[in-house]
């Protein structure tokens, strides 16, 4: 059973940072596709990014390309996003995602394991 533990969320004034971490347990981390998405109250969840099994090929949303980044440690069984230059738009619950497939899909469906969640909100 996959199992997905999001920490590194909270409060942060408008050009500030944060970086989330996500940890997988009970499956090979290295065999996962891992992404983040986001879901803000009244919003359909939307995807962040998304990094392949080796590293390579990270690939990001338009509205965060530039401030954020996606990275993972295999060795640690995590991954991370990196928020730099956070706006209040960026306010939502962040959730991490793992993908026993190859290809990096922005839907919410074409992902098969989920974390709870953790909250960003950003302050003007």
């Amino acid at each position: 059973q996959v199992r997905l533990v999001e920490s590194g969320g909270g409060l942060v004034q408008a050009g500030g940072s944060l970086r989330l971490s996500c940890t997988l347990s009970g499956r090979t981390f290295s065999t996962y596709t891992m992404g983040w998405f986001r879901q803000a109250p009244g919003k359909e969840r939307e995807f962040v990014a998304g990094i392949s099994w080796s590293g390579g090929r990270p690939y990001y949303a338009d509205s965060v390309k530039g401030r954020f980044t996606i990275s993972r440690d295999n060795g640690k069984n995590t991954v991370y996003l990196q928020m730099n230059s956070l706006i209040p738009e960026d306010t939502a619950g962040y959730y991490c995602a793992a993908d026993r497939g190859a290809g990096i899909y922005p839907r919410a469906n074409s992902w098969d394991y989920w974390g709870q969640g953790t909250q960003v909100t950003v302050s003007s």
